[in-house]
């Protein structure tokens, strides 16, 4: 079972039992973990998340979260699966490709040294790195035997602010555009029939895409958000200074199509303009739509 939103976190001992007759596992499902964090708290200045790359699972509310996994999974005779490594090879760039392979070793290492039991890659390429990792780590068919104490030492108040704390960090411009890039190239290539689509050589899926759309719009929503007291009743700005407001995303939206103009084998190349509305209207609204597909699908109508 994906424990892939943030009430699940809380209900993970609630979903074994129930499911105790025909269930192996939970999994930890990153992506849209993240999206439902950021729709929980759309109104809360105190909980804005910085740009998607610095969202990592090393951040102390992801990292919580996993290891809550891993010991509700072991106490129970149950497996504790990882996350989804997104990075696809990139051909072409040696350089790039080796970083990229380097940030799912790390990633996968940190799963099998912190108690998980199997792991998730978004390319079969990567199978072989994530075979090797957990065979030199974990060299039996499970770790059950890893009960992460130090978690079940925390008392209930101490555990929810570690699921509920949000990260420290920055919103660049190459972040708030990435994130326009993102979702446009996205929704795009889903009104074409294609709901899986490599995007800079990371798989994006439709969690992956309502991360970087949520972000826009609790960004530029943020000035009337819930104010906690310590907080200035300003507008979120870019590293640079640069508010963060709709002329901005505008000024995104009308430069993209003139940036994505010679790549006319993208996916969804031809619905481009019309991705762009959406995500326009979108992010105008006054209420965060539940899910970007509910009108995509009204699109297709």
């Amino acid at each position: 079972m994906l424990i892939e939103t943030l009430p699940a976190a809380f209900e993970m001992d609630e979903i074994l039992y129930a499911l105790r007759g025909r269930i192996a596992g939970l999994n930890c499902g990153r992506w849209d973990y993240i999206f439902s964090y950021i729709k929980t708290f759309r109104a809360h200045r105190d909980k804005v998340l910085p740009e998607r790359g610095q969202v990592t699972m090393a951040q102390p509310f992801l990292r919580t979260y996993s290891e809550l996994l891993i010991h509700t999974c072991h106490r129970r005779g149950a497996h504790a699966m990882g996350g989804m490594a997104a990075q696809i090879p990139i051909s072409g760039d040696a350089a790039a490709n080796d970083a990229a392979i380097a940030k799912v070793r790390a990633d996968k290492l940190r799963e099998v040294e912190a108690g998980h039991d199997g792991t998730w890659v978004a390319h079969p390429a990567l199978i072989p790195l994530a075979r090797a990792i957990f065979d030199e780590h974990m060299p039996g068919p499970h770790q059950q035997h890893v009960l992460r104490e130090d978690v079940r030492a925390l008392d209930a108040a101490q555990l929810r602010e570690r699921l509920i704390a949000a990260p420290r960090g920055t919103v660049t411009r190459a972040g708030f555009e990435g994130n326009v890039e993102v979702c446009v190239r996205y929704l795009a290539a889903w009104l074409d029939g294609n709901g899986c689509v490599p995007i800079h050589w990371l798989m994006e899926d439709a969690a992956t895409a309502e991360i970087a759309r949520t972000q826009l719009w609790q960004w530029l929503h943020y000035p009337d958000a819930i104010p906690p007291q310590r907080l200035p009743a300003s507008a979120l700005q870019l590293d640079d200074g640069t508010e963060i407001d709709f002329a901005l995303l505008e000024r995104a939206l009308i430069g993209l199509p003139g940036k994505l103009a010679e790549r006319l084998h993208l996916p969804g190349a031809s619905r481009l303009d019309e991705a762009v509305g959406m995500l326009e209207r979108l992010c105008h609204a006054d209420t965060l739509e539940e899910f970007l597909t509910v009108p995509a699908y009204r699109r297709l109508d």
